[in-house]
């Protein structure tokens, strides 16, 4: 399977910090959901989805390093390959070709009229 890649590059401001002074956890959360949104954005118009949302199923991040104010981070975020109704995603954020945080998410993919979930075929990022 050919990975997708979605890379952005983000300016850590003081807006992120926590009162330790390094990025708050719940700000790298918000960034792994905005990065697979923005993704989405550009994947949707390309497969039979087009109309169809993604929830949030699961959630698992890994803090490696601390990351400061005025240091850019590179994040890396592409889907794997399905597991049934599951859409698993890695996002990954750099600092200078460091890995300081690991992310792997779990989604569900909804029928925008339905509200119910979708079920996506096997080799639908091969489309």
């Amino acid at each position: 399977m050919r990975k997708k890649i979605y890379i952005k590059r983000i300016q850590v401001t003081s807006e992120h910090l926590d009162q330790n002074n390094h990025v708050n956890n719940v700000q790298f959360v918000s960034w792994v959901e905005q990065a697979a949104a923005e993704h989405w954005e550009i994947l949707r118009h390309k497969t039979d989805y087009v109309n169809d949302y993604w929830v949030l199923f699961d959630h698992h991040i890994q803090y490696k390093k601390q990351v400061y104010l005025g240091e850019i981070l590179t994040v890396k975020t592409y889907p794997l390959p399905p597991d049934g109704i599951k859409q698993p995603r890695k996002v990954e954020f750099y600092r200078n070709d460091e890995l300081v945080v690991d992310s792997r998410t779990l989604w569900v993919l909804f029928d925008r009229d339905k509200h119910k979930i979708k079920r996506i075929a096997p080799d639908w990022l091969e489309r």
